[in-house]
């Protein structure tokens, strides 16, 4: 049984194929020389060792043949330091530190090590470092590494990022060697590979300018860790490949979310960054800034307010912070509340919570947009713009100047009605009770009363807030426009039409709402009239007070009876005349003369004057 056993195992391989034997055979003998390789550097260390080696601080024991024969930079080294039984070999600056130098060494011991996208770029580096070339061994080390990088690393996409973000720790090295520009090449042909793959396989009708934006999703987030000027280098030989502009919005967008989320821009109120931090993210927002594609909607509104308040914060050039305002202002149509506020971060100022001179620009800025033909959602920029300056005027800080220079930037044609105005205005004199006449004045006047609605008319008529002139004028308008509507209902319903039932149910529709409207009116007057006593009694208060404080008279003495064909200061009469006119009634021979009270004060003729005539019948006189 032995022996068929042993026949049997000896005649076995002649059924297999010879690329089968070939491949098996391959794999013993390379299990075979890694083992002897492992015999040799463990028999090796048993040696005392005659090189020490320090790499970033981490001391190596190791021996000079396998070192020389590989390494250039190690040969040279040895041979300066002479006959000495214990060399030693400072390296502070090596290519990935004590972890690179390990596998440059592993590499000169022949012991194997698998080479990945991680840590191609350390080996290449390293060995670029230590003068591993052709010159002093065949196939070695950085032979090996090039061998990778061109025939597996770069053809991935994923794999070259990987390759590229690893060689910003080696940039003098890595550039010398063009394995940055290498890496950056790949990705730009790899992306613009995939994103024309993608769009033909899209159908028509999912085509959008922003079709690109779910082909570059999956790799977007490994190319956001790339450091800000490695990243500016890959977008700007992605576009020489052809990739379109509008399509890098959402690589921008990911990217700068990632790069500035340490800072607060959504905050109120003045914000210390340290030097270091606010001069990376400046360089951040200026790069991305300067990328942003000039096609209209690539970005949304939301990231360029982002980018303006970081813009604001980190303190960027002005040129930038131009920029960001205008794609602003020109994306007014598609923001919302909470991207126009801008707050104030400067600690100099403490005049407004928000930005009002950065959303009088945004404003101006979408105003020249319009004026060049853009189209634009007037009536949602207008409600926007009545939010925005509705919520400033709670600032107690915000002056009268200011709040009128901020209402006044609202077109008219952006209003359907003024009632957002008027809110604005209600807010403002209820956070600013100290405003004079004349202040609150200049507030209401931004607003035009005969646009506001009947629900606004009704709330202003009752509004303590609001100047008495301001009241009145809407009193008038709303009273204009009911009388307007009422008489245009009362020609409707004297309209013949030529079917009599639908013609009654109008009349009879049209009727109740007249009489709707005519109650609301005579409540209007009744308003009116009162605000008009109102009026009148302040005049008379107004005229008392200006009467009692010139001359020293008093107001009793103003108030006597006056007549009505002379002036006051004609008619006034001191108390000895009043007093005389009275007795003189009581006088046996006064004359006939008028009546006690009358406007006539002549004094008759003594020779017509007569005895008065008896008013008692029985009298003893």
């Amino acid at each position: 049984m032995a022996q068929v056993s042993n026949c049997n195992q000896e005649s076995q391989p002649l059924f297999l194929p010879p690329c089968i034997t070939d491949h098996i055979s391959s794999a013993i003998r390379n299990k075979q020389q890694r083992m002897e390789r492992t015999t040799e550097w463990i028999f090796s260390l048993e040696i005392p060792s005659d090189v020490t080696v320090h790499a970033a601080g981490v001391p190596f024991s190791l021996h000079k043949f396998p070192l020389v024969s590989k390494s250039g930079y190690m040969r040279h080294v040895v041979l300066e330091s002479g006959e000495v039984e214990k060399t030693v070999i400072v390296l502070p600056d090596v290519p990935g530190g004590s972890e690179g130098f390990e596998l440059a060494a592993k590499f000169c011991y022949g012991i194997h090590f698998d080479v990945t996208p991680d840590n191609a770029a350390t080996v290449r580096c390293v060995a670029e470092y230590l003068d591993m070339t052709e010159k002093y061994a065949a196939n070695n080390l950085v032979q090996r590494s090039e061998t990778y990088i061109n025939e597996v690393a770069l053809k991935t996409l994923p794999a070259a990022i990987a390759v590229l973000h690893n060689c910003e720790s080696f940039l003098p090295i890595a550039e010398k060697v063009k394995l940055v520009s290498r890496c950056i090449d790949a990705i730009a042909f790899l992306s613009c590979k995939e994103s024309r793959g993608q769009v033909a396989a899209a159908t028509p009708a999912s085509m959008s300018p922003l079709t690109d934006h779910h082909v570059v999703d999956w790799w977007t987030e490994d190319l956001a860790a790339l450091r800000i000027d490695i990243f500016q280098r890959v977008l700007v030989a992605m576009m020489s490949r052809g990739f379109k502009h509008a399509a890098l919005g959402p690589i921008l967008t990911l990217y700068a979310q990632k790069s500035l989320c340490c800072l607060d821009t959504y905050g109120t109120g003045a914000r210390k960054i340290e030097p270091q931090l606010a001069q990376e993210k400046r360089v951040v927002v200026e790069t991305v800034t300067g990328l942003l594609p000039r096609e209209k909607n690539a970005v949304s509104a939301s990231f360029i307010s982002m980018l303006l308040r970081a813009s604001i914060l980190v303190e960027t050039t002005v040129a930038c912070r131009v920029d960001l305002e205008r794609r602003m202002g020109s994306q007014l149509g598609r923001a919302v509340l909470d991207d126009v506020l801008i707050p104030t971060y400067d600690s100099s100022s403490v005049d407004t919570l928000f930005d009002v001179d950065t959303l009088q620009r945004m404003v101006s800025c979408h105003l020249e947009f319009e004026l060049r033909g853009s189209c634009a959602d007037r009536e949602h920029v207008g409600k926007l713009l009545e939010s925005c300056i509705a919520e400033i005027s709670s600032d107690p800080n915000l002056s009268v100047a200011k709040f009128v220079t901020l209402a006044e930037i609202i077109p008219d044609h952006y209003k359907v009605t003024e009632d957002g105005v008027y809110r604005a205005v209600d807010i403002y004199l209820k956070a600013h009770p100290t405003l004079s006449d004349l202040e609150r004045k200049k507030v209401c006047g931004v607003m035009n009363c005969q646009r506001l609605s009947k629900e606004a008319c009704a709330h202003a008529a009752q509004n303590d807030r609001l100047p008495v002139h301001t009241v009145v004028q809407v009193l008038f308008y709303e009273q204009q426009r009911l009388q307007s509507v009422i008489s245009d209902n009362l020609v409707l319903v004297e309209a013949p039409t030529g079917n009599a039932c639908s013609c009654s149910i109008d009349n009879l529709s049209a009727a109740l709402e007249v009489a709707s409207f005519r109650r609301e009116n005579e409540a209007l007057k009744l308003e009116n009239l009162r605000l008009k006593k109102r009026l009148e009694d302040l005049e008379k208060r107004e005229l008392v007070r200006y009467s009692g404080s010139g001359s020293g008279s008093s107001p009793v003495r103003n108030s006597t009876t006056q007549s009505p064909d002379k002036p006051g200061f004609l008619q006034r009469r001191s108390y000895i005349n009043s007093m005389s006119k009275r007795l003189r009634w009581f006088y046996p021979f006064a004359p006939i003369g008028p009546a006690p009270g009358s406007a006539s004060t002549t004094i008759a003729n003594p020779k017509t004057w007569n005895r008065p005539r008896r008013t008692r019948r029985h009298s003893l006189s």
